[in-house]
């Protein structure tokens, strides 16, 4: 009887250590529902578990909203980039959801043997990294911007490591498909090495081969939206606007190209008249620009009727395209609101805006900005951004 207590035990034992092998944390999935359930369990508790950059574990919440869902795209425009970024289920919906993204698929890419399995992967090194193949419309979005995106949301110092999960299977890397990207893809990447004091270990090599991932990786969040993602999604909500496309002209162009009211309001730090300036109660759907450099500003979509007489927003399009200052020219402290580039004074922030949408008010004056309607917006270069407004 104590032989049989014996063998019991050390059947429990084998069994436990190959439990573990297969373990959710090494994403070796041979019972989808069972993990899921694992999830939902912790997921049932609404929160959401957030680690170092590039470690988030979704709970309970809904997926973004995807805003290429009704775009025409020309298929045959379409350019290609392959990105790894650790666990391919939550960088295929993350870069799904980035505006003038065609198209996003999971696969096994740079590695030593043919058509590999995801066991390949996991059990017999086949060298493979996890990567997804973007589909995008150059005219919608460029490759920087993609990468600048990617960027958010991987740790580019980490080596074989993404979140939770570890391995050279979740190596970053950039795999190019035509060497005229190269010198693109190492600007970015030179560029953000300044915001790290570690060496980036971004790989950059050319494609040599991506194999399609099983059906079950296909889509996996949209299938589970309740499933394992090592990335906070909600990054692709912030849009990115790039400073490089803007640029201020010098103070003599200024002065020739604003009128007296524009050059005291932007230049002087000036204030305008309530009620009585271009956009107080604009209702059209549009874009708010820098007046001096064109760089977009607010959406149409984020202003409301404050009553104060002048433009108000609840949030600028992006919070990197403002710059905040404390401003003590009156008897109390204020935060000045300036624009990036241009250095433009725009106005003001305070905290009396409407509750239901994060409580801030940002009172602009007309004569700092441009307004661009959305039926111009591509005619005059902003087309990119009417998803913000439509």
């Amino acid at each position: 009887m104590k032989s049989v207590w014996i063998v019991f035990l050390v059947v429990g034992v084998l069994v436990g250590l190959y439990t573990y092998k297969v373990s959710a944390s090494e994403r070796v999935i041979y019972n989808n529902e069972f993990l899921n359930e694992k999830m939902m369990e912790s997921e049932n508790m609404n929160s959401e578990v957030t680690g170092m950059k590039g470690s988030v574990v979704r709970g309970n919440l809904a997926l973004p909203d995807n805003p290429n869902k009704d775009l025409i795209f020309d298929k045959d425009k379409l350019e290609d980039l392959y990105l790894a970024g650790g666990c391919f289920w939550g960088l295929e919906a993350y870069m799904t959801r980035v505006y003038g993204v065609y198209d996003v698929t999971s696969g096994y890419a740079n590695g030593d043997t043919e058509n590999p399995s995801y066991e390949d992967l996991i059990y017999r090194n086949s060298g493979h990294a996890e990567t997804v193949h973007i589909k995008y419309d150059p005219e919608r979005v460029d490759m920087e911007t993609l990468l600048a995106y990617y960027l958010k949301v991987v740790d580019p110092t980490s080596l074989n490591n993404q979140g939770n999960d570890r391995g050279t299977q979740y190596r970053t890397g950039i795999y190019y498909t035509d060497e005229s990207q190269v010198a693109r893809i190492e600007k970015v990447l030179s560029e953000e090495q300044s915001k790290y004091d570690k060496a980036i270990v971004i790989e950059v090599e050319k494609l040599e081969h991506y194999y399609l991932a099983e059906e079950y990786h296909q889509d996996y969040l949209e299938k589970n939206p309740n499933g394992y993602c090592h990335i906070d999604l909600n990054e692709v909500k912030e849009t990115l606007i790039d400073p490089s496309d803007y640029t201020k002209p010098s103070e003599e162009s200024i002065k020739s190209m604003l009128t007296d009211l524009q050059f005291r309001v932007t230049q002087e730090d000036g204030t305008e008249p309530s009620f009585n300036n271009k956009y107080w109660d604009n209702k059209k759907a549009g874009i708010y620009v820098d007046i001096v450099t064109g760089e977009p500003l607010f959406s149409s979509k984020d202003k409301y009727k404050s009553g104060t007489g002048w433009p108000s927003f609840v949030k600028p399009i992006s919070e990197d395209v403002v710059t905040l200052r404390k401003d003590f020219k009156l008897f109390s402290p204020r935060v000045e609101v300036r624009s990036r580039v241009g250095d433009s004074h725009l106005g003001h922030v305070f905290e009396d805006g409407p509750s239901d949408r994060g409580g801030l008010r940002y009172c602009m004056n007309s004569a700092s900005m441009k307004f661009i309607a959305l039926e111009e917006m591509d005619e005059m270069g902003y087309g990119h951004l009417k998803h913000l407004v439509e």
